[in-house]
C-alpha cells in the first residue's frame, strides 16, 4: 500500500513532536542541563572526588570535573583561549598555573578566596592560589643506609658517588617542579649541571611510586619524590615503605622544596560568582580540615586545619624561599629534554 505524502507529514509531525517532548522533559529533569560549574582538576582525581561532593552539598551547585595532567591541561586551557569551558583551574604543582597565569587567562581572586592562605603561598598578583603543599624528600633504604649517610643537598644526588644507587622519575610534574625550584634557587647553568650529573648517575624509573619501591627492595640506595608517597602506603599497608624511611633535606636547601597546589578563576567564565565561592570554600578551614585528613596526606595551606599526627609538622619543615609565581615549566622541560631526561 502506498502512503499518501499528507499522511506520512503527519506521521512526521507526531514523531518530532514526541522527540521534542522527550528533549523538554529530559531537560527539565536535569539530564541535559549544564552544570554550575567546570572545574579542570590536575590534582589528585580521588581526592575531589571526596570532597567536591561536600562542596556540592553545602552550596546547591552541581559540579563537573574533568580530570588530567598539570602541563597537559594547562595547555589546553591556553589553547582554547577565551572559549574553554573551564570555570576553575586546580593544580598538583604550581607551574602549571603560571603558564595560564603569563597567558592573561585567570581572573583576580575575591580576598575571601585568599584570607586564610598564608602570602608565601599566594602570587602577589593574586591571580591564584595555593591550596596544598608537599615536602620534597629523599626516601633511604634502611639496610644498606642511615639518615647520617644521606647527601647534606638534593644537589649532591648528581656526584659520581651516587652512580646506580638513587632513583627519580622525571617525566611526571612532580619531579619537573623539583627542577622548576632547582632553576629558580640555583640558576641556569647549575641546574643544567644538575640534571646531567643525574642523567650519568642516577637511575630513570616509571613513576613515583616506583622510586618508592625501588627503594624499598634496595635495588638502590635512596630516590627522590614527595613525602606523602611515603606516608600514605605506611597508613595503608606499609608494603612499599617497610624497609625505607624518609630524609628530610631542611636549611632551605632546593632539597626541601614544598610543591604547591593551586586553583584560579578563568576570566572566560561566565560564572564567576560560584568559581569565587568554590575557591574560598576550598581555603576555608571546612574542606582544609577534609583535606588534611583525606588519603591524600599532602599539607593544608590553611593554618586552622590540623594535620596527621604521623606526618612531620609543617613548621618543622625548612623549604628555601621560593616565589611561587616565578616557577618556569617550559624552561624546565627544554633543559630536561636537552639533558635527555625527556
Amino acid at each position: 500500500m502506498t502512503t499518501s505524502p499528507r499522511r506520512s507529514a503527519a506521521r512526521i509531525g507526531v514523531a518530532l513532536a514526541s522527540t521534542l517532548l522527550t528533549a523538554s522533559t529530559l531537560s527539565g529533569c536535569g539530564v541535559f542541563s549544564s552544570p554550575d560549574l567546570v572545574i579542570y582538576n590536575a590534582q589528585h582525581e580521588q581526592l575531589l572526588d571526596e570532597i567536591v561532593p561536600m562542596f556540592e552539598e553545602q552550596s546547591g551547585l552541581d559540579v563537573e570535573l574533568r580530570s588530567g595532567k598539570d602541563l597537559e591541561m594547562a595547555n589546553q586551557i591556553v589553547e582554547e583561549g577565551k572559549d574553554s569551558p573551564a570555570d576553575v583551574f586546580l593544580t598538583e604543582n604550581s607551574p602549571a598555573m603560571s603558564i595560564v597565569d603569563n597567558a592573561g587567562l585567570f581572573a583576580e581572586l575575591p580576598e575571601s578566596a585568599t584570607a586564610t592562605i598564608p602570602d608565601d603561598y599566594v602570587p602577589a598578583d593574586r591571580m591564584w592560589t595555593g591550596f596544598l603543599a608537599r615536602s620534597t624528600v629523599a626516601m633511604y633504604n634502611t639496610d644498606s643506609m642511615t639518615d647520617a649517610d644521606m647527601p647534606a643537598s638534593i644537589l649532591d644526588f648528581a656526584k659520581p658517588e651516587w652512580k646506580g644507587r638513587v632513583a627519580f622519575s622525571p617525566t611526571g610534574a612532580d619531579f619537573q617542579a623539583i627542577v622548576s625550584a632547582v632553576l629558580e634557587l640555583e640558576g641556569k647553568q647549575a641546574t643544567a649541571d644538575w640534571l646531567a650529573g643525574l642523567k650519568a648517575n642516577g637511575v630513570v624509573v616509571q613513576n613515583n611510586l616506583v622510586v618508592m619501591q625501588s627503594v624499598d627492595s634496595g635495588e638502590v640506595d635512596a630516590g627522590i619524590a614527595y613525602s606523602y608517597y611515603w606516608y600514605r602506603d605506611r597508613a595503608e599497608n606499609g608494603s612499599d615503605s617497610d624497609g625505607s624511611a624518609l630524609h628530610f633535606f631542611g636549611d632551605q636547601d632546593p632539597g626541601a622544596f614544598l610543591s604547591v597546589s593551586g586553583a584560579g578563576i578563568l576570566a572566560s567564565s561566565e560564572h564567576q560568582d560560584a568559581a569565587e565561592q568554590f575557591i574560598t570554600w576550598l581555603t576555608g578551614t571546612e574542606a582544609q580540615q577534609a583535606m588534611a585528613e583525606s588519603y591524600a596526606l599532602e599539607y593544608p595551606l590553611n593554618p586552622d586545619a590540623k594535620l596527621n599526627p604521623d606526618i612531620k609538622p609543617f613548621d618543622e619543615l625548612e623549604p628555601p624561599q621560593v616565589d611561587v609565581s616565578s616557577l618556569n615549566g617550559p624552561e624546565v622541560t627544554d633543559l630536561m629534554t636537552e639533558a635527555g631526561l625527556l
